[in-house]
């Protein structure tokens, strides 16, 4: 599907990018933040599982990888925006946070979230790749045939 056609791209990225990066890095940016919006919980963070599945070579028929522990809550700002997160493994506040997150990226203090919690956690993931990029470099092995001088 073409990223302009689809008008819920934005919210896919941040959702993404909160369920990809650590719960401690959420949390303290999190706490950074220091937004105590008021909310209800439509539903508690509770931990469940679900199925990976995986294609051969991207192409090929789906199989069952194996099932993955998640958590997922939701919440209600007082103005009526509904916020949902689902984060692997077992932190129902790192779930919790990212429903909070979601919710407020719908409201007119998206800017704040963005600048304060969303960048840095996005820089973040990208110098942990990059540094995992530099140490897989490092162990790069180069080989090369020689000639033996036979035709």
């Amino acid at each position: 599907m073409n990223v302009m056609s689809d008008p819920n791209a934005s919210r896919k990225g941040w959702l993404s990018l909160l369920a990809g990066s650590r719960a401690a890095d959420v949390a303290r940016r999190w706490a950074a933040l220091d937004m105590a919006p008021a909310y209800t919980t439509l539903r508690s963070p509770e931990i469940g599982g679900v199925m990976v599945r995986g294609r051969a070579g991207a192409i090929g028929a789906p199989f069952n990888l194996g099932e993955m522990t998640v958590t997922r809550a939701s919440v209600k700002l007082a103005d009526g925006t509904v916020g949902h997160g689902y984060v692997q493994g077992r932190s129902k506040d790192h779930a919790l946070q990212a429903a909070l997150v979601d919710a407020l990226m719908q409201t007119e203090a998206a800017d704040a979230v963005e600048t304060a919690l969303l960048t840095p956690l996005r820089d973040a993931i990208t110098a942990r790749k990059t540094d995992r990029a530099a140490k897989a470099a490092a162990t790069k092995v180069d080989f090369f045939t020689m000639v033996r001088g036979e035709d």
